[in-house]
């Protein structure tokens, strides 16, 4: 008779192998959410403040819901979505052109719809990725890429976002016999987590770069059009070059308040949105056309997302000064909805922090505020300003309320 036991050794070395279920390590994220936990049994009087939400806190906005109801109701768009409808590649050309400047862009060849960019990013090793290839990633960073490259037998070098290089990657310090290796270059700009806003050099530099090393440049914008303080919003692709080299993902999630709709587009080089089309065939059956055809209506009001970073740079402006009078250096991002501020070493007259993760705990468990922390390059807590407030007063009464809890606090390093 075999034993059940058979199946914990069949498992795949990418995922562990037989030891896949038996590691004692706890994650960064579940470390929070037991201390979010310990922290309400303590003070169950003490609501917790939660700056570490990574998504927004608003509803999408009504035309875009009343879009979908709508579409919902026709029997024709209950079909499989497959690589896309043509209504939605056409809307994203014309959003590219509207908010970017990219014009030419061909929605039959140049774009094609995701389910999210998670599952794109994910899906984008399977293009260019054999073993023994690398894939270039910044970090502190999304991981799904690196995580894909891994199952596929490539390498990932990581390449550090540090402080002094306003968290811009510094590509000359990759060496000659990893670029040799080197397929995939990911970036991400205005930056998670920590809130950098590339310009059009910078990009500029990527071109020459990725052409010199034929490398293929992977640019997640999930949150390109969340600037604010003058800043425009800017593409890779609207630098000469670009399209021949890689391809832009954007989503909807964040600039539309859209995250559990699954939806976004990926753009740029021909042949590679071709391949990923190709994978995407073999991977899922499309979007369900209502919420395509919801997006496609979102994505020619870009007003809506216009408003949105004008209240998410009205919280940033506060969030940040509130934090400068503990002692904290929190300088106001261009772009996205993130503080990335550095971990200082203690309290005076209170606790020392030997890292990002102390402090961090310690803001949930003396303060009830909940952020994230960044032991990557450096040591920095992630501070969101998508804290869940309905309408400017009850905004107004949780930044006085974090003012409040901080202020007995005076932060060193």
């Amino acid at each position: 008779m075999v034993s059940a036991d058979f199946i914990q050794n069949r498992f795949a070395e990418r995922i562990g192998g037989s030891r896949f279920g038996m590691d004692n390590e706890v994650y960064k994220f579940e470390k929070i959410k037991r201390a979010k936990r310990e922290a309400l049994q303590k003070n169950p009087d003490k609501a917790l403040i939660d700056l570490g939400v990574g998504e927004p806190d608003a509803m999408a906005d009504d035309g875009v819901l009343r879009e979908l109801m709508i579409e919902c109701r026709k029997p024709e768009n209950r079909f499989y979505a497959d690589n896309g409808i043509p209504e939605f590649r056409r809307a994203a050309a014309a959003y590219m052109q509207g908010v970017f400047g990219v014009t030419g862009l061909d929605p039959e060849t140049e774009i094609n719809h995701v389910i999210g960019t998670k599952s794109a990013l994910a899906m984008l090793p399977q293009v260019l990725i054999n073993p023994g290839d690398v894939s270039i990633v910044t970090t502190p960073g999304y991981p799904v890429l690196g995580t894909h490259t891994r199952y596929l037998g490539g390498e990932v070098v990581e390449l550090p976002l540090l402080e002094e290089n306003g968290f811009l990657p510094d590509l000359h310090s990759l060496s000659e016999e990893i670029l040799k290796k080197a397929k995939l270059l990911y970036l991400n700009y205005p930056n998670n987590p920590t809130g950098a806003v590339a310009d059009g050099s910078f990009f500029e530099e990527v071109v020459r770069f990725a052409k010199e090393h034929e490398l293929i440049v992977v640019h997640d914008a999930a949150y390109a059009a969340l600037v604010f303080d003058g800043n425009q919003p800017l593409s890779f692709l609207s630098v000469p070059g670009a399209k021949d080299v890689g391809v832009e993902l954007h989503s909807l999630s964040k600039s539309f308040n859209m995250t559990g709709w699954r939806i976004g587009f990926i753009t740029g080089n021909a042949r590679l949105i071709s391949a990923f089309a190709t994978v995407k065939d073999n991977s899922d059956s499309g979007q369900f056309i209502p919420i395509q055809k919801a997006a496609a209506y979102a994505l020619a009001h870009p007003e809506i997302t216009i408003e949105t970073a004008e209240k998410y740079s009205r919280r940033h402006d506060q969030l940040s000064s509130i934090l400068q009078d503990s002692g904290l250096d929190a300088i106001k991002p261009k772009g996205s909805f993130f503080l990335y501020v550095k971990a200082p070493a203690g309290v005076e007259n209170g606790p020392t922090f030997m890292n990002a993760e102390a402090f961090s705990h310690y803001l949930i468990q003396e303060h009830s505020i909940s952020t994230v922390p960044w032991d990557d390059s450096g040591s920095y807590v992630r501070f969101s300003v998508t804290f869940e407030a309905d309408g400017p007063e009850e905004e107004q009464m949780i930044l006085n309320e974090i003012r409040s809890r901080l202020q007995t606090c005076k932060f060193f390093f």
